[in-house]
């Protein structure tokens, strides 16, 4: 079978015996179409495979019908918020563009300024940001964060109860007898990282465990950026019998970490993550984690982009929502 190009407008036409205008008329949904070859020229449509392009669409009726899901890059966690977004979109007419921005020449930084600037008001008509770098910019589309930057109050929302969650996994810790609980946090700018170091601190403090600088390290939530810090909390003269780690990437670069060292977790350490993405419960040994309930958050994501998009205001503009501690086979008693 020979290779087609792109179908065009005028293939429809010729294919349907029809006019160039008689077939715009059909897609517009226009007057002066008798029934019978509009059905005929629908079909045409069918067959071939015809579709207007966005960008013509965008020029035509100034929307696109198309939302942007914009990330840095594609890992675990944002694939399974993708699922909640992709459930929350159903039957809403609009269709999903799922764009990695991590790419440029800048590196992830700044990614969404990049994205937005090339895909709004051509190709998309609002967009998720699926943990940005920076405040969002004004893009001239509406726009909501999942797991927001620190700084982006003023843009609608969607995050866990990271403190809470947070507090759960180290009074977990603590009610197994550790007391040398060490932390790799994650990314400094994000509003997640700073609550649940903010909770791991909290929650020392309450049990009257003082908090040791020596015992904190950053993972900046990246197995890569985990691997070092790591090292040098299992490495450290009197190291730590347990690690929270931030997000489940960095705690099972811990666990790898700590078997190239000889250490057997749990009897020699044990580990905790954050967020609870399908790869926890396919690690050796399974791990304990925080569930953030991500399918929800990306749902409720894109529920709340809907709303914008229907001129709607929002009574609830940053939305938290509860977390649960999973308990699995790498934490054990003191």
């Amino acid at each position: 079978m020979e290779p087609r190009g792109r179908v065009t407008i005028t293939d429809v036409a010729r294919t349907a015996g029809v006019s160039v205008a008689t077939v715009s008329k059909v897609i517009n949904d226009r007057y002066g179409v008798a029934a019978s070859t509009a059905a005929h020229v629908r079909a045409v449509i069918a067959d071939m495979g015809y579709e207007s392009s966005l960008v013509a669409r965008s020029l035509r009726s100034q929307r696109t019908g198309v939302l942007g899901i914009l990330l840095a890059e594609f890992e675990p966690f944002s694939t399974e918020l993708l699922k909640g977004l992709a459930a929350g979109a159903a039957r809403s007419g609009y269709e999903l563009l799922a764009w990695s921005g991590g790419g440029g020449p800048d590196g992830h930084v700044g990614w969404e300024r990049r994205s937005l600037a090339q895909l709004s008001g051509t190709l998309i008509d609002g967009a998720v940001l699926i943990t940005p770098t920076l405040v969002v910019p004004d893009a001239g589309i509406p726009v909501v964060a999942i797991d927001p930057h620190a700084g982006s109050a003023s843009t609608p929302g969607v995050e866990s109860d990271n403190l809470a969650g947070a507090a759960s996994a180290v009074e977990h810790l603590i009610a197994l007898g550790h007391r040398r609980i060490g932390f790799l946090g994650g990314r400094p700018d994000l509003q997640s990282a700073q609550l649940r170091e903010e909770g791991y601190r909290r929650t020392l403090a309450a049990a009257g465990i003082p908090v040791d600088p020596d015992l904190i390290r950053v993972g900046g939530y990246r197995p890569e950026t985990a691997d070092a810090p790591a090292h040098e909390l299992l490495t450290l003269p009197d190291p730590p019998t347990a690690v929270f780690a931030a997000n489940d990437l960095s705690a099972i670069r811990t666990l790898q970490v700590a078997t190239s060292l000889g250490l057997r977790v749990p009897h020699d350490l044990s580990v905790v993550g954050f967020d609870n993405v399908p790869e926890s419960a396919l690690c050796t040994p399974q791990l304990t984690t925080v569930s953030q309930p991500l399918h929800r958050m990306g749902r409720e994501a894109m529920e709340m982009l809907l709303a914008l998009l229907r001129g709607e205001t929002l009574e609830v503009t940053q939305r938290r929502l509860p977390t649960e501690l999973v308990v699995r086979a790498s934490t054990r008693a003191r």
